[in-house]
């Protein structure tokens, strides 16, 4: 049974989306992603994630000026 993940930390969050260590933590230190702290340890939310690449698209993610902070959708 392969089940997704419902958190990843910064490594995982930036091998599964090809962004890298250094930005991924740079958009968490902007609070532009929620995240939960377990000690040391920043886990992102798998869905927060997959939101926030959609409202990304053809958005510069290394300026912080272009990037759209994540907000929860209203269902």
């Amino acid at each position: 049974m392969n089940r997704e993940k419902l958190a990843m930390t910064v490594e995982e969050a930036a091998e599964c989306t090809g962004i890298g260590r250094n930005t991924m933590r740079q958009l968490v230190e902007w609070r532009m992603l929620p995240v939960l702290w377990v000690g040391r340890k920043i886990l992102i939310p798998t869905d927060a994630l997959k939101e926030f690449l959609q409202m990304n698209q053809n958005a510069n993610l290394r300026k912080k000026g272009d990037v759209r902070p994540w907000k929860r959708q209203k269902s």
